[in-house]
């Protein structure tokens, strides 16, 4: 497997807490951060993926005809929106 290198600056706080779950977990600092970049990357891939596949052929403009046939009343009580 090929690696690459890079420059990581995290906050102070971010980076003690990764040391110590690292550490809890009993593997090295850099392996904790690759596997937790691994694993975002993998659910945000997997997000997208499923997302695109169940918006199949939608579009915008199907949207908005959906929307338009929304009856134009008040919400029910309960489902205000708070300001």
């Amino acid at each position: 497997m090929s690696k690459a290198t890079y420059p990581l600056k995290l906050p102070a706080s971010v980076k003690d807490a990764a040391a110590r779950l690292a550490r809890e977990d009993g593997v090295s600092l850099n392996q904790w951060i690759a596997a937790a970049v691994a694993e975002k990357v993998g659910a945000v891939e997997t997000a997208a993926f499923f997302l695109k596949a169940r918006a199949g052929a939608a579009t915008g403009a199907g949207l908005r005809s959906f929307l338009d046939r929304v009856p134009d009343r008040p919400p029910q009580t309960g489902d205000e929106l708070e300001r």
